[in-house]
């Protein structure tokens, strides 16, 4: 049960994603067709550039009834469901870590520097969700991983995490999160080498985010979420050949189940762990 004084913050986090899902619907069509985040919104028919009454999340594209208020243009629904999403995913990471916050686990003593670490963990899983929609909506649509995004997430969450450890979170984590991130890189990259056809130079490099993220949360994350991404995007391949959607060689983009997978492993990681390691004593 969630701590109601928690409450308002985790409607905050859920309206901070509406505002940063309308970010990300720029980001998404702009990095790979590398356009300047910074350019004027315009409507791509008439060119029409959209007011900021135009621009608030979901609400204007629900005024504008899905269409370009200079042409009349579809607005395709995407929009408001990325923001959607985005405002979901930020109540839904802050919801998970409230237990955290309620018990201030990080140093079993709850001081104003393990809120402060905490805070800034989340700070951390917020960025990694968001990154997580916009990369999977990125390389759904362009079979891509843009450099843009992916390499400055190492920078950006190894900053936070050490800023974490800096406020009272354990040195050995920041430790293990990049001991993660080195060998789900170099699985990564074997499997690249042993077949450069099956996996992509942005899916290796995405692979060391998303150890650094899992392995944080411990061994137990980083192994489910390193699996749960094959079984996800291998029972997605079955389901379309079987489907007749997609042929043996048909490419389709790994990245999503990679994400997919970090998600699985951040959110239940641990539990199913302990829950397999618990079969494995029993048997």
């Amino acid at each position: 049960m969630i701590d109601p004084a928690l409450l308002p913050v985790v409607v905050f986090a859920g309206l901070l994603g509406l505002v940063i899902g309308s970010f990300l619907n720029v980001v998404i069509s702009r990095v790979p067709a590398g356009v300047p985040l910074t350019r004027e919104s315009r409507c791509p028919q008439c060119g029409t550039p959209v007011r900021p009454w135009q621009n608030v999340p979901v609400i204007s594209w629900l005024f504008l009834r899905g269409k370009c208020a200079g042409c009349t243009a579809r607005i395709s629904p995407r929009y408001p469901l990325v923001e959607l999403a985005t405002g979901v995913a930020f109540a839904g990471v802050v919801w998970a870590f409230a237990d955290a916050f309620r018990l201030a686990s990080l140093a079993q003593r709850p001081d104003a520097a393990d809120w402060w670490a905490l805070a800034v963990i989340v700070v951390a899983y917020l960025y990694f969700a968001a990154i997580s929609i916009a990369l999977t909506l990125i390389d759904l649509d362009t079979h891509r991983l843009p450099n843009a995004i992916v390499l400055p997430s190492y920078i950006v969450v190894g900053i936070l995490f050490t800023i974490a450890c800096v406020l009272g979170a354990p040195w050995e984590a920041l430790l293990r999160a990049a001991i993660g991130a080195a060998i789900l890189y170099a699985f990564y990259f074997i499997l690249r080498l042993v077949r450069p056809a099956g996996m992509g130079g942005g899916d290796v490099k995405l692979a060391g985010v998303v150890g650094l993220v899992l392995a944080w949360l411990g061994w137990g994350p980083l192994i489910v979420g390193a699996f749960a991404a094959f079984v996800l995007g291998g029972v997605f391949g079955i389901a379309l050949l079987l489907a007749r959607r997609a042929g043996r060689k048909t490419a389709i983009p790994f990245g999503p189940w990679m994400i997919a997978g970090a998600w699985v492993g951040i959110i239940a990681g641990e539990s199913l762990a302990r829950g397999y390691l618990g079969l494995l004593v029993t048997a």
